[in-house]
């Protein structure tokens, strides 16, 4: 009993020093000193409703009304982190915002945008995050000083509720680049109780590179958050997920609206390629919460880099073997 009392104590200080959770703790306390650390976080993943008017007031309160319900329900879970989908605050609809006419995109008119009441609904999601010590990672368009068109982002907000980083999606679609927001420049990484994270949105698990970039900044799990009104393309989406998962050895999380999950819903990816959990597919906001941890003992991922970097060039044969006339048949 002493010495499992002496434990629960060890335990509860690194929790209070650190801010892990007290499983994060406990998996660090246990760690025998001479063997690579196991990191774990209990995380959320969302997939919210769809609101694609910015000029809707009420629709503004209303996403940032369901968004703290689901970070309540993350939090009773035993979460640390919450993702949510590209455009979770709005997803501005490129006709809403053309300046020409609704039946025409042109370039889009951010006048329309009610930034005050969007800025209202940050303020109360980065005081619930402060609150609940909940790590949330949500999208939203990101204002810039005008003539600039505004970014579209994903806000990272710590469990103190401060705004640690902003990603700015980088490989944007033709009607986003040529109409609606400047592309982003760099990749954007943080870390959360020893586990670290990359940020990805809209239609960026199209480009490989992305997630291989990633690889190469030492990410556990990448924050792939999308949008859609429709579920055409989430099968895709989340099909190039679980092989991004796989070739990389690492855990991804997608995060995606509402109204595409009854073809694929939000969930979390793990390093083989598979669901380790999901959404229901039923076209409702819904949270899901899974423990992700990193496994130092793999080989494979140590392997695929020694593999990307030159290994097999000194095993070439000198020469064009197809010239061998013996190899002929």
């Amino acid at each position: 009993m002493t010495q499992n009392g002496n434990l629960k104590r060890r335990v509860r200080a690194r929790a209070a020093k650190t801010g892990e959770s007290y499983t994060a703790a406990l998996q660090h306390v246990r760690q025998p000193s001479d063997a690579p650390a196991i990191r774990s976080i209990r995380m959320a993943v969302a997939q919210t409703s769809l609101f694609n008017d910015p000029r809707d007031i009420a629709a503004l309160h209303t996403s940032g009304a369901e968004m703290r319900r689901l970070m309540h329900e993350a939090h009773t879970a035993g979460a640390r982190l919450l993702h949510f989908p590209e455009g979770t605050t709005c997803w501005p609809h490129k006709r809403i915002m053309s300046e020409t006419s609704p039946g025409e995109i042109g370039p889009s008119d951010w006048t329309r945008f009610e930034w005050g009441a969007l800025h209202k609904e940050l303020e109360a999601t980065r005081r619930l995050a402060s609150e609940l010590r909940l790590w949330t990672i949500f999208g939203s368009v990101h204002q810039l000083t005008s003539p600039h068109r505004p970014h579209n982002s994903l806000y990272v907000l710590s469990d103190r509720g401060e705004l640690v980083t902003r990603y700015d999606e980088r490989l944007l679609s033709n009607t986003k680049i040529s109409f609606m927001y400047p592309p982003g420049k760099t990749p954007v990484t943080f870390e959360v109780d020893g586990v670290r994270f990359g940020c990805a949105v809209g239609m960026e698990a199209h480009y490989p590179e992305i997630f291989i970039e990633y690889e190469k900044l030492d990410v556990d799990c990448v924050l792939f958050s999308t949008a859609g009104e429709s579920p055409s393309n989430a099968l895709a989406f989340a099909a190039e997920v679980l092989g991004h998962a796989a070739s990389n050895t690492y855990w991804v999380s997608y995060s995606t609206l509402a109204p595409q999950s009854t073809a694929a819903p939000s969930g979390i990816a793990s390093p083989n390629g598979q669901w380790a959990v999901q959404c229901p597919m039923n076209g409702l906001p819904a949270i899901v919460v899974a423990d992700i941890k990193t496994n130092p003992e793999s080989h494979a991922r140590p392997w695929r880099r020694k593999a990307r970097n030159d290994l097999y060039t000194p095993h070439h044969i000198e020469g064009d073997p197809r010239s061998d006339d013996r190899n002929l048949f």
